[in-house]
């Protein structure tokens, strides 16, 4: 009897092993929600709210943006240097960051991917209104409670300089 009782306890433990490798494997094929047509009916409403339809100029990785100001002629590039004052913030207005009083200097490589695309259209005193999509900011990981998961974001910059 107390041969059978292991039997059927080490079969258990088996099964319970063999289960949770097959729910792991299937989790490994689960792919991130895709939000860009949600995004793009959120930009393009916004857009159209604030009358800002006709500036504003897509890219193909779904990145909207008003040049207000271009800037000079060179431009930075990916790995570049950059110094710029910002505001970032919600669809609603909420303002989630912003630069106090001193423009922030950091590696484009290291920024969200909208501002590494973004940044490269204008030059040193140039002006730009980013309107990035989920997917190009901080899709399902927001570093703060301050900005919900998929959000689309809004960035007021202007590049200080680059190197």
């Amino acid at each position: 009897m107390y041969f059978c009782a292991k039997k059927i306890i080490m079969l258990r433990k088996f099964i319970a092993f063999a289960l949770l490798l097959i729910i792991t494997a299937s989790c490994a094929d689960v792919v991130a929600e895709d939000h860009s047509a949600a995004d793009k009916v959120t930009i393009e409403k916004y857009l159209a709210d604030n009358n800002l339809t006709a500036q504003a100029k897509s890219t193909s990785s779904g990145l909207y943006y008003i040049i207000e100001k271009p800037g000079g002629a060179a431009h930075p590039k990916y790995n570049s240097t950059v110094k710029a004052f910002y505001r970032g913030y919600l669809t609603d207005g909420k303002t989630f960051d912003q630069t106090s009083g001193k423009a922030l200097t950091f590696s484009l490589s290291g920024v969200i991917a909208g501002w590494q695309e973004g940044l490269q259209l204008i030059g040193v005193n140039g002006k730009i209104k980013l309107l990035i999509p989920s997917a190009l900011g901080y899709g399902s990981n927001p570093p703060s409670a301050d900005i919900p998961a998929n959000s689309v974001l809004i960035f007021d910059i202007e590049l200080v300089e680059f190197y």
